[in-house]
């Protein structure tokens, strides 16, 4: 993607891009002083302001049932994946799990996949050769399907696939003879044009136009994907100096049109509404999305533009996103909204609203796209809460009904621990797909939970029915269902997809208290079923738990002398607790209902600032009495980090106590403790 890709050296067009949006940087949240202040800094409402479920149902913002999740998964230059090109088959498919073991473990529910990067292919093509970023040779066969491969696992995972094509990029170079001999271009050398240093089909031809939906619909029919995804190259990003070389294709093709720009953005068109037709009257359930550059035009130029003042996408690369929403060509539109909140040229706060207005009254779904290669970056970017914070502005704005991040890499890495906060604060649940009603489809009807068995990794669940996935939903002890319980996914355990005429579901974080379950169908488009019938499942031994206790958590307690801050961006959530060391315990204490006598991992999660303690001791109430382990909280900070394995006895108490008890200077801070199970 253009703007994906705008720190990337690899993809030189989109730096005058990411030039014009440029701006001073605000000074980083680590420049202030410790503590001069433990007053919040960002107004995080708990406001249940209803976006999801019926009026009559207050739900919880944190916890919403349905948002799309998805990172990008690229493959031009081996970016994400692969990792590099002459990797064996078997590694490659390892590399592949691996991307959906991250999306996983942060709750996505879907993935979108480069599969046709530089007129090239992930599948056995018909149209065009085998990407060589698979071989590193041109047309070079893997050995295996990718693409059947990618789908499969992701949907033995439930988590959607989408398809992500380049409609025009033919090289990342200008030199025809590179390309595999029996590619279109070389047979057709009259179909491109070079532009900065890149091969690009040229869009003002209409036999092109037809050869890349040709080209692009042979997945789309013989792949069971559930969407197809375009990101910001269809013309290419201006390059100063340099003209698009089709003034004679303009010649030829252009009557009617006053001017060449005009041209251009209707060729873009063209593709956008004719590509959307035969999608739809291939299979109607597949998705077509596009990630456009985040500015449409700036308000100065156009008055239904935004408050901004970086490049237009209409004017610089013909793109004319807004129309392609108002004239519902897509199922969701996904622009890339790099920026931070405050920069004065792309707010992210200005943006999110007015994208917000363009799809409001539309079938049209809004995700924003999330710079996650940007964290660590400076200025805001060195703020481990700046993801975190768009996530939540984006819930005064219900029309957002998810995000994607670019790209896989940077959401592994996890700089700053950006990404466990992110999803810390947003994504503790997973989350259904957002349902879309316009593709047609018709809610299944219940499903049955026919066997409900606890075993060595959990609860397990056999449900019956007739359904593409299965959500599963879990209550404390013989609790019956409000529909209102529903509407959030504070019950939400997971999804599976079906496998026959039902599906097995293990529930791997049940402790050995009792529950009972509900399940629900869904079918290919995410209409939901009613509740099935519940499932009781006694007290007993067996299965997984772990617990999360953080400073607002019921079981945390600390006496007056202890502050409150939100001044670390490396906090667990929206606040911590902080104190002078002094020669007496007055612990704060975080207390847990262990469900089993037994050993218990103990992982504690604090800020790090050079001036905190280095030697803060952590008291855990043990079957053998106290155990101090001391931890230096002035580095390590905004991660988990293992106090080690303890034996705990069965029952509600404290269980683990930050001392105030040591003879080093500095705050010592509480902050979140995690038990599980081992």
């Amino acid at each position: 993607m253009g703007s994906l890709r705008a720190t990337l050296t690899i993809i030189t067009t989109t730096l005058v891009a990411a030039a014009l949006v440029a701006a001073a940087p605000s000074t980083p949240s680590s420049a202030r002083a410790p503590h001069t202040s433990h007053a919040a800094t960002t107004d995080r409402s708990t406001d249940t302001a209803d976006t999801v479920a019926p009026a009559q149902c207050a739900t919880d913002p944190a916890t919403p049932k349905r948002q799309f999740r998805a990172m990008w998964i690229s493959s031009v230059h081996n970016i994400d994946w692969p990792s590099s090109t002459g990797l064996s088959s078997a590694q490659q498919q390892a590399e592949f799990r691996s991307w959906l073991d991250v999306a996983e473990e942060n709750n996505m529910n879907a993935v979108v996949v480069q599969v046709r990067p530089t007129a090239d292919a992930f599948w056995p093509s018909d149209h065009e050769p085998w990407s060589r970023w698979l071989t590193g040779t041109p047309g070079g066969d893997p050995g295996y399907d990718p693409l059947e491969f990618m789908v499969a696992e992701a949907h033995s995972r439930n988590i959607e696939f989408h398809a992500w094509f380049n409609p025009y990029r033919v090289a990342t170079h200008t030199n025809v003879g590179n390309l595999a001999a029996d590619h279109p271009v070389r047979q057709n050398p009259d179909w491109a044009f070079p532009y900065n240093g890149q091969l690009y089909y040229n869009p003002g031809i209409p036999q092109v136009r037809g050869f890349v939906q040709d080209a692009m619909m042979d997945a789309v029919e013989n792949y069971d994907i559930d969407g197809v995804h375009f990101d910001d190259y269809f013309y290419p990003y201006p390059a100063s100096g340099q003209q698009i070389p089709d003034q004679a294709t303009y010649d030829e093709y252009g009557a009617g049109f006053g001017n060449i720009a005009d041209w251009r953005r209707n060729n873009v068109d063209l593709l956008i509404e004719e590509m959307s037709n035969r999608i739809k009257d291939a299979k109607p359930h597949v998705k077509f999305g596009i990630s456009p550059f985040g500015i449409w035009r700036n308000s100065s130029t156009d008055p239904q533009g935004s408050d901004t003042s970086g490049l237009q996408s209409y004017d610089a690369i013909y793109a004319d996103s807004r129309k392609w929403v108002t004239q519902g060509w897509l199922d969701y539109i996904n622009p890339q909204l790099y920026w931070q909140i405050g920069l004065a040229a792309a707010d992210y706060s200005v943006l999110v609203p007015w994208w917000s207005d363009v799809v409001s009254g539309t079938d049209v779904q809004l995700y924003t796209g999330q710079a996650a290669y940007k964290v660590g970056d400076g200025g805001a970017w060195n703020n481990a809460a700046e993801l975190s914070d768009h996530l939540y502005l984006n819930r005064d704005h219900p029309e957002v009904l998810g995000d994607v991040y670019f790209s896989a890499k940077d959401v592994r890495a996890d700089r700053l621990g950006a990404i466990t906060r992110l999803t810390a604060d947003h994504y503790r649940r997973p989350a259904l797909i957002p349902e879309m009603s316009q593709l047609g489809g018709t809610a299944p009807g219940a499903p049955q939970i026919t066997d409900a068995t606890r075993t060595g990794s959990g609860i397990s669940l056999t449900i019956s029915g007739d359904a593409t996935s299965y959500a599963v939903y879990r209550f404390d002890g013989d609790a019956a269902a409000d529909p209102c319980d529903v509407e959030d996914a504070s019950h939400l355990v997971g999804t599976v997809r079906a496998e026959g005429s039902g599906a097995t579901f293990t529930d791997s974080t049940a402790d050995g208290q009792g529950y009972t379950y509900y399940a629900t169908a869904l079918d290919r488009t995410h209409l939901e079923s009613e509740l099935s019938d519940p499932a009781a499942v006694e007290p007993g031994s067996g299965g997984s738990w772990s617990l999360t206790v953080d400073t607002t958590s019921d079981g945390f307690a600390a006496s007056d002398d202890w502050g409150t801050s939100t001044w670390s961006s490396e906090r667990f959530d929206d606040s911590y607790r902080f104190a002078e060391p002094v020669s007496a315990s007055d612990a704060a204490w975080f207390s847990a209902d262990i469900p089993a006598t037994g050993s218990y991992r103990i992982d504690v999660w604090y800020p790090s600032h050079p001036d905190y303690n280095s030697a803060t001791p952590y008291v855990v109430s043990t079957s053998d009495g106290n155990q101090t382990v001391t931890v230096d909280q002035s580095s390590g900070g905004g991660q988990w980090v293992d106090l080690g394995t303890f034996t705990l006895t069965a029952g509600e108490r404290n269980v683990v106590g930050v001392s105030r008890w040591t003879s080093s200077s500095g705050y010592v801070v509480a902050d979140a403790v995690r038990i599980t199970r081992t």
